[in-house]
């Protein structure tokens, strides 16, 4: 069987490849000891580069078109070594036909998601997807670089080294775009055809371009997209209140049977209390517990009525505790304080404004509080007689 094939090599006078894969990078002609018949007919097709290794350097490579073998009509070969006629070809060579058309089938993706910068938002993951496409451009160079002596060199064993170079690519392309996340979508095709020219430009080492490269799909964490709908829900609502609603009525619709009246409550709470959170609110005055004081020994004397004036309320309920020793103000019905008995003044005290501190029953007039009169300017009461010293 092997005389059969050694003798059946002998009389195959055409060198060509018939491409029945869509997968097949490089393929190497079949022939026993890579003998060739002198006046053998080479036969390269459209998409298509012959290349001749002689004693494992290459000699030439012949683009499209058909050829003699003979050494007076190409020069190439009269580098070959020549054999003896008869069932020796003149001259023994490796022919390697390379395939140079698109190769159109190749995926990429990003297994980890690529962080960024946004102007707007701030740090985002990204993770993205899509295809690219890839084409023999020197073929002797693939030879040297990627496929060797491989009698059949296909995509899949190049997949991956094209793979880890897109992903490296985009993540730069991606991290110093400066493009807002809101715009990427409309940027897309813009940052696959500089990604294509940048691909080409780092595979031209290994004869290999990137003629076309697509972006598919950028995407966002599922929790940071859930947080852009609802940003997007409250930029068509509008106004607060129109959202509380629109809460309400999206749980009056949702719910059903038994669980209507729970699921309304829930959604009217749910939109009050996201109303209240993002309205501004005044900030109450929390006060200290007030702290008990040391009694001191006061002279027995009589008190004097102090009128009735009616009060405004700054707030209803009681007034807020406040820390020991602090005075409170009402004036023209807003509530100011706590200030220290030192700073009443530069706050606005006058005899009409009312105050109260810790231990006073309500609030009252200024000019009937004994403890301000020297603040408004006045003089205390002289001291009951039997207080006076002999």
């Amino acid at each position: 069987m092997a005389l059969f094939d050694k003798i059946r090599g002998e009389f195959i006078d055409i060198v060509e490849w018939l491409d029945d894969s869509r997968d097949t990078l490089v393929w190497r002609f079949p022939r026993h000891e890579n003998e060739i018949k002198m006046g053998a007919q080479l036969v390269v097709r459209e998409s298509q580069v012959a290349v001749f290794v002689n004693e494992g350097q290459i000699a030439d490579a012949f683009a499209p078109g058909t050829y003699t073998l003979e050494t007076r009509n190409l020069p190439v070969l009269s580098t070959l070594k020549g054999w003896k006629y008869g069932f020796q070809s003149p001259f023994k060579a490796e022919v390697y036909f390379v395939g140079t058309r698109q190769f159109a089938d190749f995926k990429w993706g990003t297994q980890n998601p690529v962080m960024v910068r946004d102007p707007e938002f701030g740090p985002v993951r990204l993770r993205a997807f899509g295809a690219y496409a890839a084409r023999v451009t020197d073929a002797p160079a693939l030879l040297r670089e990627l496929a060797g002596t491989d009698t059949q060199f296909r995509t899949e064993e190049v997949e991956g080294y094209l793979r880890q170079l897109v992903v490296g690519r985009l993540a730069h392309a991606l991290g110093t775009a400066g493009v807002p996340l809101l715009d990427l979508a409309a940027n897309q095709h813009e940052m696959g055809q500089r990604l294509a020219r940048a691909l080409t430009a780092d595979l031209a080492g290994v004869g290999i371009a990137i003629p076309t490269f697509t972006i598919e799909n950028i995407s966002l964490p599922p929790e940071v997209e859930q947080a852009l709908d609802k940003r997007s829900q409250m930029g068509i609502v509008g106004d607060l209140g129109d959202y509380a609603r629109f809460q309400a009525a999206n749980a009056l619709e949702n719910a059903g049977g038994a669980g209507e009246g729970m699921g309304l409550g829930m959604g009217i709470a749910a939109g009050q209390h996201m109303a209240a959170a993002l309205t501004p609110q005044p900030q109450p005055t929390h006060a200290q517990p007030a702290q008990p004081q040391p009694t001191q020994p006061q002279p027995t004397q009589p008190q004097p009525t102090q009128p009735q004036h009616p009060q405004r309320q700054p707030q209803e309920g009681p007034p807020p505790l406040p820390q020991p020793g602090r005075w409170f103000l009402g004036v023209n019905g807003e509530q100011r304080g706590p200030f220290a008995e030192p700073d009443l003044p530069a706050a606005g005290l006058t005899p009409d404004a009312l105050v109260w501190r810790p231990g006073m029953p309500q609030w009252a007039p200024a000019r009937d509080v004994p403890e301000l009169i020297t603040l408004l300017g006045g003089t205390p009461p002289p001291l009951p007689p039997r207080l006076t010293t002999a």
